[in-house]
């Protein structure tokens, strides 16, 4: 557990040393998101090993990064819009440092937390999402990414062929509708009525609070740096979904059902760090298999299930470019379709 604890919350004293001293920390911060990390993944071990029964310890360590959220963007919106201590370019590096910290961790945090079965762990959770104005996430993850993964019907399962920028837009509005429809849906199938908000109404009623906090922290632009922290975050949430599912599809027996959702329809990667850091989040496959298995106890079984070639932060870099992207991985997706590990790979 320490290694996620290190690899975690160590960039959450650079970016706060960064906020409030400035100086080399904005450098510091954003080298450790970026340069240390690969650096890490390649010299160190290939994989962390599985830990069973760290189920406490997982949650007291996402409890802390979700507080640690809660500081971290205010205070690095007060910095980059205002803070006397950061210059032009110490407020870019800032920024960058807190908006991979926000897409990398915090992301994979809130993930975690809302598969928890505690309400006030799965409450932070969303917290956490609909900081990053993102909260129908937690809604259209759970209801509909997990129920319909690698179909059609899974607005986040990108299919073959399709390049990153089509695959923002269908998947933000695709998963806000579908999450829309699924929340209605099951409020109305709820027994004696639903009740309370809808989600969306605290999803929505959130993200205009967290917008105007924006404004009474740092003014017109607080309110841009937010924005801009959250689509950077977004971004990179999606990127995540679309890696991790890229070209991956259910077979469709005689009968026209689909196949269940198999270990064979995630992409995986075992580079240790960066795992570390992501909260065993590239250890996908198990996931969608146990979405209730803590973090550290996540397995990793490259006989069944498909392995990236390189660490998720990488080939999110590759998925940038649609051309390299289809010639790093049209072939594997291919060699996936029988639910085989195809030859050489």
């Amino acid at each position: 557990m320490l290694r996620f604890v290190f690899a975690s919350l160590t960039p959450v004293v650079l970016i706060v040393a960064a906020c409030l001293v400035g100086g080399v920390w904005p450098a510091l911060a954003l080298a450790y998101m970026t340069v240390f990390v690969a650096l890490a993944d390649r010299l160190g071990p290939e994989a962390l090993p599985e830990i069973e029964g760290g189920e406490r310890a997982a949650n007291r360590l996402s409890v802390a990064l979700g507080f640690a959220h809660m500081l971290l963007l205010p205070l690095g919106v007060r910095a980059i819009a205002a803070g006397p201590v950061l210059g032009p370019a110490g407020a870019v590096a800032t920024g960058l440092a807190l908006g991979l910290f926000l897409g990398q961790v915090s992301h994979p945090n809130a993930h975690e937390l809302i598969h928890r079965s505690s309400r006030g762990l799965r409450r932070l959770g969303v917290a956490v999402y609909v900081t990053l104005l993102f909260g129908h996430h937690a809604s259209a993850h759970p209801k509909v990414h997990h129920v319909h993964v690698a179909t059609e019907r899974d607005p986040n399962s990108a299919y073959l062929g399709e390049g990153i920028y089509r695959f923002f837009l269908r998947a933000w509005v695709g998963s806000f509708r579908a999450g829309l429809r699924a929340e209605t849906a099951a409020r109305a199938r709820r027994a004696g009525g639903a009740r309370g908000l809808h989600p969306y109404v605290i999803y929505l009623g959130g993200a205009a609070v967290t917008l105007a906090l924006a404004g009474v922290l740092a003014g017109g632009p607080g309110v841009a740096v937010l924005l801009a922290l959250c689509a950077y975050a977004q971004a990179q949430l999606l990127l995540a979904d679309y890696v991790q599912h890229y070209g991956l599809r259910r077979g469709v027996g005689a009968d026209g059902r689909i196949a269940p959702a198999g270990a064979q329809h995630s992409w995986n990667a075992p580079q240790w760090y960066s795992s570390a850091l992501m909260l065993n989040a590239p250890r996908h496959s198990d996931h969608h298999q146990n979405p209730g298995r803590a973090f550290p106890a996540l397995r990793l079984d490259p006989e069944r299930m498909p392995i990236l070639p390189r660490s998720m932060p990488v080939m999110a870099v590759i998925a940038l470019v649609p051309p390299l992207w289809r010639r790093v991985m049209d072939r594997r997706a291919r060699g996936w379709a029988d639910g085989k590990a195809p030859p050489g790979r």
